[in-house]
């Protein structure tokens, strides 16, 4: 694509980290694992990280630290990314798809405690593309039903709900480094909570099940190879001091979509502001107007795709997914998923997309919803 979707912002700063790494013979549970987990927690208030080889891992060691087994149920919303209800099912419990906002495109709270049952054991909390979920009305839910809350934050680092950083707010919270996002490791996620036993069992867990890594090759409990290389970790550090500088770049961007985009009465705009908190660009996300039908908006999505524009059609429900095609476990109404899933259009944004680049994503955007067959 000449305008890719997204791409990584790498410097030689960056690049000369991963080869002192390379240089070393501790290329994995070295040093900069260390560093890295001490610097997001740092940054994001945790009194623990733990860095695991993707957010799907931490995710999954979540659901196990907290005793999510066979039969419980978590609700997860069913826009977003597959891993939120793969995770539940790794355990053999039950992801149970609730509704969302159909503005801030997170779990609605308000149909939260509709979908709570007696095996209804954790509440999965997504801060979809940046924006934080509605944390104190999904706490005050779980506390009134005793149940756990994980935020799944992979999209969201730098994010800010009443003056602190998402993640660590709830029981655990995950966030993810793949190369789209704010900052990135390559691949890699990393855990963070406030509490030591969460932080123990993941760390033996992303490595074997070992209680003491001095002692290779006894493992104290069933465990996964989920661990992190110190060259990932490197190029995380890295990236974690020039976060706010990356974080104030994908606001800038968001705005040049908007002043570009508002007077569209055909195009939904993401929120750009929120009044208790900050947003973490992650992606720009568009959605068609009522007069679009599915087919329509895959149709430009082709065409944006033809001319060099990369576009994603952000997102699928997983409940539509062919991987739960045969999938008998529980899910609401959820009307606002359903459209949001089929008029949901990601334009390329990234930290350095120029604004000659935004100028002609709009306008080609723009000219092919003019001309969209019937």
């Amino acid at each position: 694509m000449r305008i890719p979707l997204s791409s990584p912002d790498i410097t030689d700063r960056e690049i000369d980290a991963v080869t002192r790494v390379l240089r070393t013979r501790q290329l994995s549970l070295g040093p900069k694992l260390v560093e890295f987990e001490n610097a997001v927690a740092a940054y994001t208030g945790a009194a623990h990280a733990v860095a695991v080889n993707s957010g799907t891992s931490g995710l999954h060691l979540c659901m196990r630290a907290l005793g999510i087994s066979d039969g419980d149920e978590v609700i997860v919303p069913s826009f977003s990314f597959i891993a939120v209800a793969n995770a539940v099912r790794f355990e053999r419990a039950i992801p149970v798809f609730v509704d969302i906002d159909a503005e801030t495109l997170n779990l609605d709270p308000a149909r939260i405690e509709a979908a709570i049952t007696p095996k209804t054991r954790a509440i999965l909390a997504v801060h979809t593309f940046g924006y934080p979920a509605d944390l104190t009305s999904i706490f005050n839910i779980a506390r009134k039903h005793d149940l756990r809350v994980i935020e799944d934050a992979c999209e969201a680092i730098g994010a800010d709900y009443e003056g602190r950083k998402v993640g660590p707010l709830a029981d655990a919270g995950v966030f993810a480094f793949y190369p789209n996002k704010q900052i990135t490791t390559g691949e890699g996620g990393v855990i963070v909570t406030q509490n030591p036993q969460i932080a123990a069992l993941a760390r033996s867990q992303r490595n074997q099940g070992r209680t003491d890594p001095g002692e290779w090759l006894e493992h104290g409990e069933m465990g996964f190879n989920y661990r992190i290389s110190d060259i990932n970790c490197a190029l995380g550090i890295e990236q974690l001091k020039r976060i706010e500088t990356i974080l104030t770049k994908r606001e800038a961007v968001a705005r040049e979509y908007r002043q570009r985009l508002r007077t569209n009465p055909d195009l939904k705009l993401p929120l750009h502001e929120l009044p208790n908190g900050r947003i973490s660009w992650f992606v720009y996300v568009v959605r068609l107007g009522e007069r679009f039908t599915q087919k329509q908006r895959d149709w430009i999505w082709k065409e944006m795709g033809s001319r060099g524009i990369g576009c994603g059609r952000y997102f699928a429900p997983i409940h539509w997914q062919p991987a739960y095609k045969n999938f008998k476990g529980v899910r609401h109404a959820l009307p606002n998923t359903e459209w949001s899933g089929t008029h949901s259009l990601a334009l390329p944004f990234f930290n350095n997309l120029k604004p000659a680049e935004i100028d002609e994503v709009c306008a080609t955007l723009q000219e092919l919803m003019r001309s969209v067959p019937d």
